[in-house]
């Protein structure tokens, strides 16, 4: 059965959109402080799952506490290793209301209901408990986003497989809402000049502590009003942002610094996969060769299920 990549429009569930990513940055926090630091802030990702998109498990309570986000029935969930569980609905409503559902759903499985108010990477940002606008809540639109973030992440993981450098999950970064994988070269990258909106410069100088090729989807939002794939390189080599790239809607963005691809060129081609890979590998290609990494060291075939790498 041919995978479905659904339309998403940004215009008619930009609030939807904004509601569900503010959601999302709170029980990313969560997230984020109960689990020990890992390279990169990969610890504090969520990551997508049969029904939506997932803390994965995490220390608390009497082992173990995972929350989720069900985006085909439009539930919360939270459940312990030992066997508790709790959900809320997910409907038109403000962040505050979402926070303090989320804190009771807490409260009931006997996890902790402590982390941070506020949200990272949103300009102007206001403490989620203090955010009492009312937020509308598009069912379909969240459901279609979310089937289209599983035709992504299935990409990005066979483009993840011919790697066998150091490389990301593929997860979504709640602060910047965008489904992201990370390549990278091993080598130490120049320290980050920081000063992103929302985002301690600390935090962003370890994400960034290493040369990386990285591309990713996001819904859109910010500077682009359309769902995007998107690839850039930290430190950008020499000549990165002329490079020649594939598909031919493929374009490098001089405010973003990225190339970005528009969702619809991969929906809409006769092929959507394999047009998706060939911006990855391309985007890739330009950051690998201009920056001379070692790919005779970082590369492999793509992987086949049941076939073991060649040594």
């Amino acid at each position: 059965m041919p995978v479905i990549w659904p339309e998403i429009p940004y215009a008619p569930w930009r609030e939807t959109c904004s509601a569900l990513h503010l959601f999302t940055q709170i029980v990313g926090k969560y997230r984020l402080a109960r689990t020990a630091w890992i390279n990169h802030s990969w610890h504090a990702t969520l990551y997508p799952n049969a029904r939506g998109f997932t803390t994965g498990l995490g220390p608390d309570a009497s082992g173990g506490v995972e929350l989720s986000f069900d985006l085909i029935s439009h539930h919360v969930l939270g459940a312990t290793t030992d066997g508790r569980t709790a959900s809320f609905a997910l409907g038109p409503m403000s962040v505050a209301t979402f926070h303090a559902h989320v804190l009771d759903l807490l409260q009931a499985i006997g996890a902790t209901p402590e982390f941070n108010d506020t949200p990272n990477e949103i300009p102007n940002a206001i403490p989620f408990s203090q955010d009492t606008r009312l937020r509308h809540y598009d069912s379909d639109a969240a459901n279609r986003f979310f089937r289209a973030s599983i035709a992504v992440a299935n990409v990005l993981q066979t483009f993840r497989t011919a790697f066998i450098g150091k490389v990301s999950p593929v997860h979504l970064f709640w602060g910047s809402f965008d489904l992201a994988v990370t390549r990278f070269s091993g080598a130490r990258a120049p320290l980050h000049p920081g000063g992103i909106p929302g985002l301690p410069d600390d935090v962003t100088r370890e994400a960034y502590s290493h040369e990386v090729s990285s591309a990713g989807f996001w819904p859109g939002g910010g500077g682009t009003d359309f769902p995007a794939f998107y690839s850039y390189a930290y430190p950008a080599p020499a000549g990165f942002a002329t490079a020649r790239v594939v598909p031919d809607q493929a374009y490098y963005d001089a405010t973003s610094g990225e190339f970005l691809l528009p969702y619809d060129a991969v929906r809409v081609a006769a092929d959507p996969e394999g047009t998706l890979l060939s911006f990855l590998e391309s985007t890739y290609r330009a950051a690998a060769s201009l920056g001379h990494w070692n790919v005779a060291e970082l590369e492999c075939e793509i992987g086949i299920a049941g076939k073991p790498r060649r040594v």
